[in-house]
């Protein structure tokens, strides 16, 4: 009799241990507990720690509580501005609610994954490419808005939403690059400019304190010469006044704006003899150019040389007869004088050429 009731207790205690065994559920500190009994979820989810549940009658689900980190893929899409870009991202989120996030929802994360990728497409299409390079922050503000909105009824809340990286073209980033050089380049000639203006002033500054000071050219060319003779070498630099070049400058201006001498006057011109007569006509250059002056006969004839003034002589044709009543004279001869011997004989059909 007492070995069967030792018996019977140990049949009882190790089926109350197979019983403890299958019902004790242990849950994590990060973790919540859903219990479904016969499929129905119980009101209240388990802590952490020890908790029973009736084997075979209750089923209990774990759910994390911690902040899930995941990747959203490379999203390809186009921006407001016609730009080709693939952005991707990361978004942080957790489970507030274990119970809502289990059964209103089949897989919450997959449910958050596709979101964040339509929304980060949708983010895209809505944005400039200088936002997406820039401005990330408002976009981060604005894509988790657009994920945290249906995450909320699943029992799931967003933590942050970064934009990981924006992969450009390789001709939109040669082009960014040059307007990036383009823009440097601004900058450096601005602030060169800048340097100058400052630098002119002083020098200005400098100048009128030399011009008061003379001297003080001297000196400071002094010095320019003790700068280049500390450096030991070979060839000294003299540099030259620029007073000196101003003054051989003024003594050279001076020198042609000064008046050019007047011609000198002759006190006896010559006396024009009034009998002489005026040049001919025909004989003027047709450039404007005086006639050469006349050369008098000295045998006070008009006629060629070589050519006899007597009735018998030859003329040359196309020479009138100076001894006719309209006979031009030359001048100093009346129409009495005899007429003057030839120095050459006079041509004849014996002589036709004049000889001496």
């Amino acid at each position: 009799m007492g070995e069967a009731l030792i018996a019977a207790a140990a049949v009882l205690a190790a089926g109350g241990a197979v019983y403890l065994a299958a019902a004790a559920r242990v849950i994590k500190q990060y973790e919540r507990g859903v219990v479904f009994r016969l499929g129905r979820l119980l009101g209240a989810t388990r802590q952490p720690g020890l908790t029973m549940v009736v084997p075979v009658v209750d089923r209990i689900r774990k759910v994390n509580m911690q902040i899930v980190t995941m990747p959203v893929p490379a999203q390809e899409g186009i921006t407001r501005d016609n730009v080709t870009v693939r952005v991707d991202a990361v978004v942080y989120f957790k489970v507030v609610d274990p119970a809502g996030a289990v059964v209103q929802v089949e897989d919450y994360r997959f449910a958050v994954s596709q979101m964040a990728q339509t929304s980060l497409r949708s983010i895209i299409g809505k944005s400039d490419l200088d936002d997406l390079l820039s401005n990330r922050e408002k976009l981060n503000q604005g894509l988790e808005l657009m994920i945290d909105s249906p995450a909320v009824e699943w029992g799931v809340t967003i933590d942050r939403v970064e934009i990981k990286d924006v992969s450009l073209p390789d001709t939109m980033k040669r082009s960014m690059a040059r307007q990036a050089e383009a823009d440097r380049e601004r900058r450096a000639r601005i602030i060169n400019a800048d340097a100058e203006l400052q630098a002119s002033k002083k020098l200005a500054e400098a100048a009128k304190q030399m011009a008061e000071t003379p001297s003080a050219l001297q000196l400071r060319l002094l010095q320019t010469v003790m700068a280049v003779a500390a450096e030991k070498n070979s060839t000294l630099v003299l540099p030259i006044p620029v007073e000196l070049l101003r003054f051989l400058e003024r003594g050279r201006s001076e020198q042609e704006s000064a008046p050019e001498p007047r011609p000198h006057r002759d006190p006896n011109p010559p006396v024009e003899d009034p009998a002489a007569p005026a040049p001919r006509a025909d004989l003027a250059d047709p450039d404007g150019a005086a006639p050469p002056a006349q050369i008098p006969d000295p045998f006070g004839s008009a006629s060629p040389a070589g050519l006899a003034d007597t009735p018998g002589s030859a003329v040359p044709p196309g020479l009138d007869d100076l001894s006719g009543p309209g006979a031009v004279l030359p001048p100093h001869r009346t129409p009495d004088a005899p007429p003057v011997a030839p120095p050459f004989p006079p041509v004849t059909p014996d002589n036709p050429t004049p000889t001496e």
